[in-house]
């Protein structure tokens, strides 16, 4: 017997739980800090903070909603609960960076005082917190669509922390109060981006696009390519989910081969040139453009007209 004395690395939903209960930390501390030291940078990444964590524990639920099997109303099973719910924290993204925008203008016009020192020390600390919220998420063999959102927010607060760490060196630094605001709209900038492409991503899963690296045309050429295969139509290929793609295909056959032999080796090619795991292949005979006339009939002969018998001929 062969004894293991590695851990199993966490699972995905273990992972985004340690992730939400370290935001949920570091949002606290930063709405403390910012009240403490009139930060716009501070407060605005807590902002970010709670919007990370309500968009986490989301992840969360909707992590444990696609595990459940599949029923007959759903034959895909919750796996689409995923995406639904990536597409939500991409919004929820978005509408944060809105929110960071329109605080950095008022706090621009009228920069208040701010205790840098604080700021400092709570960014910092922040800062640290995502960190360790980030190395969580991306270790383990194991990830999905809601852990890598789930480390584009970490990565997006930590990337809130640091800006919160320029912000009050120069405040202390140089005493310029409006670096604090000034700070808070380039982070603003960053967070929507990445939440465009988040969206961007989502919807094209939800839209049932072509899998992300999958090329229609090599895909036709592998099922054209298979021997016993005269054409093809029909020819699909979506996401259910991460790392769940779909082909479905009907193929009309050249009669040299049977066809469950074929849907076999064209199910086979897929896998092994393209990594498509799940597909349907329809087999068809082929379709005759000209006279049929069924095998019982051949040999006999016609029958004149008026139902007399036709003899030979003298």
């Amino acid at each position: 017997m062969t004894a293991y004395s590695d851990r199993a690395p966490a699972s995905p939903e273990t992972r985004i739980l340690a992730a939400l209960l370290l935001t949920i930390a570091g949002m606290l501390v930063s709405v403390v800090g910012g009240v403490q030291s009139h930060s716009l940078a501070l407060l605005s990444d807590a902002g970010h903070m709670l919007a990370d964590a309500a968009a986490l524990g989301l992840a969360l639920v909707a992590q444990r909603v696609a595990s459940r099997p599949r029923t007959g109303l759903r034959t895909y099973g919750w796996r689409r609960a995923e995406t639904l719910a990536a597409f939500v924290n991409a919004i929820l993204l978005g509408v944060a960076s809105v929110w960071i925008v329109l605080e950095a203008i008022e706090r621009w016009q009228d920069p208040p005082d701010v205790r840098g020192g604080v700021m400092l020390a709570v960014a910092i600390f922040g800062l640290l917190v995502n960190l360790a919220a980030a190395a969580i998420l991306s270790g383990g063999h194991t990830h999905n669509a809601n852990t890598r959102v789930a480390l584009a927010h970490v990565a997006a607060d930590a990337a809130g922390s640091l800006a919160a760490i320029v912000a009050a060196a120069l405040v202390l630094g140089l005493g310029w109060r409006r670096a604090d605001p000034l700070i808070s709209i380039v982070l603003a900038a960053m967070i929507f981006w990445g939440s465009w492409r988040l969206v961007v991503r989502t919807v094209d899963v939800l839209m049932e696009g072509t899998p992300k690296g999958l090329e229609p045309a090599a895909l036709e050429a592998t099922i054209r390519e298979t021997p016993g295969v005269c054409e093809l139509h029909d020819l699909h290929a979506w996401t259910i989910s991460e790392g769940f793609d779909v082909v479905t295909v009907h193929v009309t056959l050249d009669g040299t081969r049977h066809g469950a032999d074929v849907s076999q080796d064209v199910c086979e090619r897929i896998r092994a040139r393209h990594g498509i795991n799940h597909a349907t292949v329809q087999a068809e005979h082929p379709r005759s453009t000209g006279f049929y006339q069924p095998i019982s009939t051949l040999g006999r002969r016609r029958a004149p007209a008026g139902g007399a018998r036709a003899g030979r001929p003298l």
